[in-house]
This record gives structure tokens, C-alpha cells and sequence, in this order.
């Protein structure tokens, strides 16, 4: 499992028109699920998930406004599952700081959510309570 937490955002996410013109900060947290024993042993970059390269997706994804936190989290776990295919899932903690509620004090908004590459079912199967596929 890899870990990069709390990358720090200035973006343009939100439902109220001032969040989109004025933006505010966002913090982000990933969890990434992929086998990279080969790695371990090899000390080579390209038998696991670059960091550089997971930062510039996400970077890419804050970049582009939306209404939803929730919509961009999903759009950074299927970028990033898209983007390697030796990942097997990934959990995205998108938080939006001190979130513009009206009377009230909000240290953070956060959705949580693990996107997980889908899997094929197999090409074909005789088992009669599963169906021939």
C-alpha cells in the first residue's frame, strides 16, 4: 500500500458562486492498493507507482471546477486507476477546509471513497446457477 497524504490545493470547487470565483483550499489523501514486491526487490521506479506522476493526475483533476467534492474524488480514482494498470484500487480523501456554511465553523468538508479496477467475469462457465456467459 502507498500512501500520499494531504497534498494541498488551491482550486475552484463548489455550489456557491463566490466558491467558484474566489476558490478556497483543499486537501487530498490517497491510498494506493497494487502489487509492488517487484519493486522491493528491484529498486527500480518502473516496477511501481511513480508519485510524481500520481501528483500530476490529481493536480490535472483539481484544476478542472466542479459543484462536488464527491465528483472530483471520483474523477481523480478513475484517472488514476486509467493511468496504471497494476493498481488494484484506490482510496481518495477529498477534505475542502473551512467550508463557507453560514453560521457556523467548519474546520473541513471530507467524502471518502475506493474506486476498484473491475474485474471480467470469466469468458464462459457452465455452473447452471451462474449462467453461461
Amino acid at each position: 500500500m502507498i500512501e500520499l497524504n494531504n497534498m494541498a490545493f488551491y482550486a475552484y470547487h463548489g455550489v456557491l458562486p463566490q466558491e467558484r470565483t474566489v476558490g478556497g483550499h483543499f486537501t487530498i489523501s490517497l491510498r494506493l492498493s497494487a502489487d509492488i514486491r517487484e519493486a522491493c526487490r528491484t529498486d527500480d521506479l518502473t516496477d511501481t507507482i511513480d508519485y510524481a506522476a500520481v501528483c500530476a493526475i490529481v493536480k490535472s483533476e483539481m484544476e478542472q471546477p466542479s459543484n462536488l467534492i464527491e465528483h472530483v474524488a471520483a474523477r481523480i480514482g478513475h484517472s488514476l486507476l486509467d493511468a496504471f494498470p497494476t493498481l488494484n484500487s484506490v482510496e481518495v480523501r477529498l477534505c475542502k477546509l473551512h467550508p463557507p456554511v453560514p453560521g457556523m465553523e467548519i474546520a473541513e468538508a471530507c467524502y471518502t471513497d475506493t474506486f476498484v479496477r473491475p474485474t471480467s467475469p470469466p469468458p464462459f462457465s457452465l455452473d447452471p446457477l451462474m449462467g453461461i456467459y
